[in-house]
């Protein structure tokens, strides 16, 4: 990994990484771990804090402009950043399984679809992480986008809202 792509970016752009990789690392323990333990709630919250600053941090990261100083990746922020006060809306108003279909749609939508996006060929993250390769970093991100909606997908199946973001 060529760190000092990373350590040359900006602070935001440092922190969104940092709080990006906490949220991708803490999404699959907090997503599978049974609802109610303490592990699983303890790494949720890590996992919200986490969540919020990846998608409040990327307001600051206007490298692409389309609208404005805002590119589309800016919609997907808003919509985390809703959907995340719905999933804690519902499990605070008892509502269990729209909390887990909001957390799981978030999971898959706002990391896996924009993880991928982040390691395109020729953009930033894609050079710093896997210099000289581009396209093994898209390669590498589908793989894991891949099977993390799979694991979602399986455990989402018991769930009568599946995917659907929490939002109506």
């Amino acid at each position: 990994m060529a760190f000092a792509a990373f350590l040359e970016a900006l602070a935001v752009i440092q922190l969104h990484v940092v709080a990006a990789f906490f949220a991708v690392a803490l999404g699959p323990v907090a997503i599978l771990r049974r609802s109610r333990d303490i592990v699983h709630r303890a790494a949720g919250r890590a996992w919200v804090v986490s969540l919020a600053v990846t998608a409040g941090s990327s307001f600051w990261i206007t490298g692409m402009p389309m609208i404005g100083p805002f590119s589309v990746i800016h919609v997907l922020s808003v919509v985390t950043l809703v959907s995340l006060v719905s999933a804690l809306r519902a499990v605070r108003s008892g509502d269990v399984a729209r909390h887990g279909a909001t957390m799981r749609a978030l999971y898959a939508q706002a990391l896996m679809l924009a993880g991928t996006f982040t390691f395109l060929p020729g953009r930033r993250m894609s050079e710093a992480v896997f210099p000289g390769t581009p396209w093994l970093g898209l390669a590498a991100m589908l793989a894991v986008a891949a099977a993390a909606v799979w694991l979602l997908w399986r455990d989402g199946r018991r769930n009568p809202l599946p995917f659907t973001g929490g939002l109506r």
